[in-house]
């Protein structure tokens, strides 16, 4: 049975963000996820989730500019120091929240900069996260995003992921497999997700259209949560989704899940 985490950037939005974490406990989640934890110190987060009982599954290293819109760093090759920061400042945090696994976001691509030239940076970027947090006991994850919500992303296919991922050949780099993004971009989920099982290291989901939860749309999630069961990954899969008319009330497709 897959195990779900509640992404609180996206969830729970009715209480504030540190209430979040109660809220999804009493919701039968036991794992969470959001976006970024660096505006909130680090103790105060590690108290909600012992509070509550919540393992805190993932979150994204340090974007840039997010206001700015800024979608992650490791592609731009004149910021390549400030990547490299922000991967101490991801794996700071990750210690201190006991968080397995991290996403390093690829970036928009910078205009007037050669593919060739992308490509590189971001490879040596990975390889350097990749690395680094090998070095403190964490998964690196990279994740494929759809050009229509996020236009200019570097990167937005599985199979560009997984090539990536070979080169780099760290043993600690996984694809964050999200399914609303790779519905959109490609289709053909069950298969991909078997065929590509072995390089999964985490998931995502959201129906589609809308980025609303499953049910809402065109994604067969039933079926979807068994074929993943039957490709046998037993990592954690992330409600990266914006409810339809209310967290609480969008929760029906959760109950044969919840804990």
């Amino acid at each position: 049975m897959p195990k779900f985490a509640a992404n609180l950037s996206m969830q729970f939005n009715e209480v504030d963000f540190l209430d979040r974490f109660k809220a999804a406990a009493k919701a039968g989640y036991q794992g969470v996820e959001y976006l970024f934890p660096y505006a909130y110190a680090k103790d105060d987060l590690a108290a909600k989730l012992a509070e509550n009982g919540l393992t805190q599954v993932l979150f994204n290293m340090p974007p840039g500019d997010w206001a700015k819109g800024e979608r992650g760093l490791a592609c731009l090759p004149d910021r390549v120091g400030e990547f490299q920061d922000s991967v101490g400042k991801a794996i700071d945090y990750a210690k201190a929240l006991k968080c397995s696994r991290v996403h390093a976001m690829a970036g928009l691509k910078p205009k007037g900069v050669a593919e060739d030239k992308l490509r590189a940076t971001y490879v040596a970027n990975i390889r350097f996260a990749a690395a680094e947090t090998a070095k403190a006991g964490l998964m690196l994850v990279i994740e494929p995003i759809n050009f229509r919500d996020m236009p200019g992303f570097y990167l937005n296919y599985s199979k560009q992921a997984i090539d990536i991922i070979a080169e780099v050949a760290a043993p600690n780099l996984k694809l964050q497999y999200d399914i609303y993004h790779m519905q959109r971009m490609e289709g053909e989920l069950a298969n991909t997700i078997k065929a590509n099982i072995g390089v999964i290291g985490h998931m995502q989901l959201a129906d589609t259209p809308g980025r609303h939860e499953p049910g809402t749309g065109e994604i067969n999630y039933p079926f979807l949560f068994k074929a993943i069961d039957e490709a046998g990954y037993d990592g954690w899969i992330g409600c990266e989704y914006v409810p339809a008319a209310g967290t609480e009330a969008g929760l029906g497709w959760f109950a044969p899940y919840r804990k």
